[in-house]
């Protein structure tokens, strides 16, 4: 049978009823059956929109009651009461209850689709600017299916996995941008869709700034695919083409980088089976392909196992309409007598746009909160609540919501974060006391057992680069040249195994937090600080503990011989990333005046700064090589500055400014990506069935191609069949664009869009699909995270399963030297695996199976099953860290720019439409929109062959209203419109700094003469550079956001 859900369904108690074939009603009967996606350059009539509700609210059969009574509103109807515009504010029994949606299919029903390729499992993604917008990825597809409408979605959340029916072809949309070429303006809304972490380089930072990965019609809804047996009457006319506690095949699949889907069956099912999901599939790229202007469309039938994100929801309650309804109670006698809280509710938005309004009942919320409310504070509304969905039936339009905590103001930075930790699922609470029990007390020394079995590096001279604030130091530097003129490079890893033992209360809560989680002046770590900076960091001039790898490495990159073991090891001295900098500068030299007066470290032990400055200085040179080595057998770099805050003493943001990757960066980037690759090569040689992997798969193709069309409208070539022939495309067009850095970096951000997640997995989930192994950002076959065991849970598992090879290697030669009397060169060849030459047949002979079966008890290598688990929990992990850095990165400009009260900067036109434009803002290194629709006093003209708008201003009129009624909007929230007499005492002080460091850049407020203000009429084109003026937008009244206007001049204001 294809992947079952009973389990996972009948856990999760879903309310689902008989198919249509028992009754169901059809989902053509519901609103925005076919309502058009949301284009930038398409205007939507939403009063056309509301009487296409209510025309089919009255043609649904009457006898089920269903009935659409609302729709979450577009983003052109900003502001508005949506859903809860005809329900009374306080009391959710004063409506009839009538069905709102169609029920969900019953287990069996979903299991029989799924099987015969009638629906499909899917992830439910929303789009944020547009909730009305969802997306479904159907495993082998190469197009996502478009869930459009309230109904369609039918009570899915953001990301539920649920099952999909794909509609008819006559029921698809049209692909956005699909009138020929891309058109720029198509591109930027495909966009739209939340971008998942793309680890390409410069982006997958450790927040040591650290990178090891190199790192986007019929009434009727007739099934698409034809009735067994039968075929496709269309066939000749196609030609073209997380949860811990997540049950088995619902699970999310991080070795594929989706949710499984109907077509994993094909292991599972009959060979009947395997044949009706197939011809489903192949059906749907054959019918992409003969209309590639089509988007497919379709409808949830059923929600399979529930998103995570139901459980933590951040949002305002809306109170004041309660307090009035209240007061109204206590001033009316009979009204009062009957006024409890059992059945009045309030509304609460959340702060993600990509979940739906809800409503929660006031006798659920906590007595704190009940008796603010009873005393009409209103201030309520200006705070940050937790809270979860409860239910959402069939009846409600809306999800029932409990309230499960107070986070505080939320114009105030801490509860923001509190709230961010909250949506991640991140634990901030201090170490169980079982944790820290397994840990050594202090003082701690390296155990003279462990000096007598490793290899004693302590008189080598190791060193580590780093940031100067770093504290978690699990990664050092060697170097040592051959009398043949080869050099030995060693990296060692701190050895957070020895401590971290399998099933101990400390591994249990590594596991759970799974990484350590970096904000901009905070960091929530993985392993406890007594083990994470002290006994377990490679700190300088104490003994530690590691696994190290020697490269012996010529003079054009080559790998000539390896050795990999468990050492005991001594840095010198602690460099940061400046120092190694100047070092490779020649800035900092022997014949410094005063080396300890550039701020170096402290040197320990008999080693001299000649040491230091010739180490770095060759391996900074043995990284070129390595570097132009990868990149020269097709590696891909999507590199580009940041925006980094500045903060005071007292922790408050002051200032933002860009930083760049230097070479030093670069320098320990490639070793550790070369220690990565080793580490892969040899756990995937050793434990081909039980080898925790990572994985980086092609770019969506469809995104790709419209990135191309995309450099090509603008003039740039672009060649992106294969990841080596992109990158050196890319280094094309960043040599045409050297006089314009921000169309550059604007190219660069969108190449990052098409790129895939990467993940781990285990290597026996993928056994027979080895060519899905393989990283296309670094273009190598196996690839894995080794080198960050104190921050990552993953590459502490990698080190348990490299232990039990060493282990089971040594064992495997003992015994052969006991047998035999072998040679050198015989002894290197037994090395397998952690050595350079692989023998396959020593590798599958019995003697060192056993070796290995052994050693993977004794080191409690984890089996397939459980692997696979550890890697998909991590992946999630990983996931919500990277999101929790974002969401804080964006809280702290935020708080900048409040500060700054406004700040001036230039921006470039992404794309343009008679709605709004899309912008870059370089500055920020962020997009935003400017809504110009329903502007009181504003004129838009829209040329759609040029694909120009045109704003002007003009008499205080209103052209015909075509949008929600009473939401026009003031022209000063659309452009910050100056006389041309005064510039300086309109704007105010708007914050300046100066620029500090070089290779750095000021975010903060521009000077008046830097930026000057335009005048209407305004024309815009696509990449056109405008004026904005940049604010934070919300916090007490809603989501923060940096919200930017246009800045104008004019006398007519």
């Amino acid at each position: 049978m294809a992947h079952h859900v009973n389990t996972s369904l009948k856990q999760l108690q879903l309310d689902m009823h008989s198919p249509y074939e028992h009754g169901m009603i059809k989902a053509s009967n519901f609103a925005f059956h076919s309502l058009p996606t949301m284009h930038i350059n398409e205007q939507v009539n939403h009063e056309d929109v509301q009487i296409l509700v209510y025309q089919h609210s009255l043609q649904c059969d009457p006898s089920e009651r269903v009935i659409e009574n609302s729709c979450p509103e577009p983003v052109a109807c900003r502001g508005s009461p949506g859903m809860f515009k005809d329900f009374p504010p306080h009391n959710i029994e004063s409506h009839a209850r009538r069905k709102c949606f169609t029920s969900h299919w019953p287990i069996e029903a979903v299991n029989d689709a799924l099987e015969k390729g009638d629906a499909f499992r899917a992830l439910f993604r929303v789009n944020a600017h547009n909730r009305l917008e969802a997306y479904c990825n159907i495993d082998g597809v190469p197009t996502d299916v478009l869930v459009g409408g309230h109904a369609e979605q039918n009570r899915a959340v953001e990301g539920d996995i649920v099952a999909i029916k794909v509609d008819p072809l006559a029921l698809w949309t049209r692909m956005k941008g699909s009138a020929g070429t891309c058109t720029s303006s198509a591109l930027v809304e495909d966009f739209n869709l939340p971008q998942e972490a793309n680890e390409i380089s410069g982006l997958n930072c450790k927040g040591k700034d650290k990178v090891e990965e190199v790192n986007l019609y019929d009434n009727d809804r007739r099934s698409l695919f034809p009735e067994r047996g039968s075929r496709p009457e269309e066939s000749n006319t196609l030609g073209e083409s997380v949860n811990s506690e997540q049950i088995g095949p619902t699970s999310y699949d991080h070795v594929t980088g989706r949710y499984p889907l109907a077509s994993d069956s094909l292991q599972a099912g009959s060979h009947g089976e395997q044949n009706e999901v197939a011809v489903a599939v192949e059906w749907m790229c054959a019918t992409i392909s003969s209309f590639p202007s089509k988007r497919p469309t379709g409808r949830v039938v059923a929600i399979i196992e529930r998103s995570p994100r139901r459980d933590t929801v951040v949002g305002f309650l809306h109170v004041k309409k309660w307090i009035a309804y209240r007061e109204v109670c206590r001033n009316d006698t009979r009204k009062k007598k009957n006024a409890s809280f059992s059945n009045e509710y309030i509304q609460m938005t959340p702060t993600d746009p990509r979940f739906p309004k809800m409503v929660v009942l006031v006798r659920t919320l906590p007595d704190s909160i009940k008796k603010r409310l009873e005393n009409g504070d209103e201030s309520i509304e200006m705070e940050l609540f937790a809270a979860r969905i409860d239910e959402w039936d069939e009846q409600s339009s809306a999800p029932q919501a409990v309230i499960l905590n107070a986070f505080g103001r939320a114009g105030e930075v801490q509860p923001q974060v509190e709230a961010i930790l909250f949506q991640n699922s991140i634990n901030s609470s201090d170490f169980c006391h079982e944790s820290l029990s397994c840990l050594p007390p202090l003082p701690w020394e390296v155990p003279q057992e462990e000096i007598k079995s490793r290899k004693d590096l302590r008189n080598l001279f190791i060193f580590t680069i780093d940031p100067s604030t770093a504290t978690d130091l699990d990664d050092a530097l060697s170097i040592e040249k051959l009398p043949n003129g080869i050099f030995r490079v060693g990296i060692h890893i701190a050895d957070v195994s020895y401590f971290v033992l399998p099933d101990t209360p400390l591994d249990k809560e590594a596991q759970s937090r799974s990484t350590s989680v970096y904000m901009s002046q905070r960091k929530l770590p993985m392993l406890p600080p007594l083990l994470s900076e002290n006994i377990g960091s490679l700190n300088p001039g104490v003994e530690r503990l590691a696994f190290s790898i020697f490269f012996d490495i010529n003079h054009v990159g080559d790998v000539v011989d390896r050795w990999i073991g468990r050492t005991v090891i001594r840095s010198c001295c602690k460099l940061a990333y400046e120092h190694a900098q100047e070092i490779i500068n020649g800035k900092l030299n022997l014949e410094s005046s005063n080396i300890l007066g550039h701020g170096c470290p402290q040197l320990h032990g008999h080693f001299e700064w000649s040491d230091v400055i010739r180490s770095v200085k060759d391996l900074h040179e043995i990284s070129r090589v390595l570097k132009e080595r990868r990149f020269s057998d097709g590696a891909l770099q999507l590199e580009s500055s940041k925006v980094v805050i500045l903060f005071d003493e007292d922790g408050v943001p002051y200032d933002s400014m860009y930083s760049e990757w230097k070479d030093s960066n670069f320098l320990v980037e490639e070793f550790m990506l070369l220690a990565n690759r080793a580490a892969a090569e040899v756990i995937s040689r050793a434990f081909p069935e039980n080898a925790l992997l990572r994985r980086h798969p092609e770019p969506t193709m469809r995104k790709l191609r419209e990135f191309e069309a995309f450099c090509s409208k603008h003039g740039l070539e672009l060649d992106t069949s294969s990841s080596g022939q992109f990158q050196q495309s890319l280094q094309r067009i960043r040599e045409k664009l050297k006089d314009d850095s921000v169309l550059f970096n604007i190219l660069m951000n969108y190449a990052t869009k098409p790129m895939q997640l990467a993940s781990y997995f285990c290597s026996g989930q993928l056994k027979d699909r080895e060519n899905d192994w393989g990283h296309y950002g670094l273009a190598v076959p196996l690839y894995t995270h080794f080198t960050s065991p104190l921050r990552r849970y993953p590459d502490i598992v990698v080190h348990r399963t490299l232990a039990a090879v060493i282990e089971a290697e040594e064992l495997f030669l003992k015994r052969r030297r006991i047998l035999n009397n072998f040679s050198r060169g015989d002894e290197v060849k037994m090395r397998c695996f952690t050595g350079i030459y692989f023998d396959k047949d020593v590798a599958e002979s019995c003697e060192i199976k056993e070796a290995l079966s052994a050693a993977a008890i004794k080191q409690r290598v984890p089996c397939s099953e459980m692997l696979a688990g550890v890697s998909a929990y991590c992946n999630e992990r990983k996931l919500a860290s990277r999101h929790v850095k974002d969401a804080c990165d964006k809280l702290y400009m935020w708080a900048l720019l409040k500060k700054k009260e406004i700040v001036l900067s230039e921006a470039r036109v992404l794309g343009a439409g008679p709605r709004f434009m899309s912008i870059y803002i370089h500055k920020l290194a962020v997009e935003r929109r400017i809504y110009y629709d329903e502007v009181e006093g504003l004129m838009v003209e829209w040329l759609d062959a040029t694909s120009t708008v045109v704003l002007n201003l003009c008499s205080n009129r209103r052209s015909l209203r075509r949008g929600c009624p009473g939401k026009w909007r003031a022209l000063e929230d659309v452009a910050l419109v100056v006389r041309p007499y005064g510039l300086k005492a309109e704007l105010g002080g708007t914050g300046n700094s100066s620029n500090e460091g070089a290779g750095t850049q000021d975010v903060g407020g521009a000077t008046h003469s830097e930026i000057d203000p335009v005048v209407f009429p305004l024309t815009l084109r696509v990449l056109s550079t405008i004026p904005v003026v940049l604010h934070a937008a919300g916090g007490d009244d809603g989501p923060v956001d940096i919200g930017a206007r246009l800045y104008m001049s004019s006398y007519l204001c």
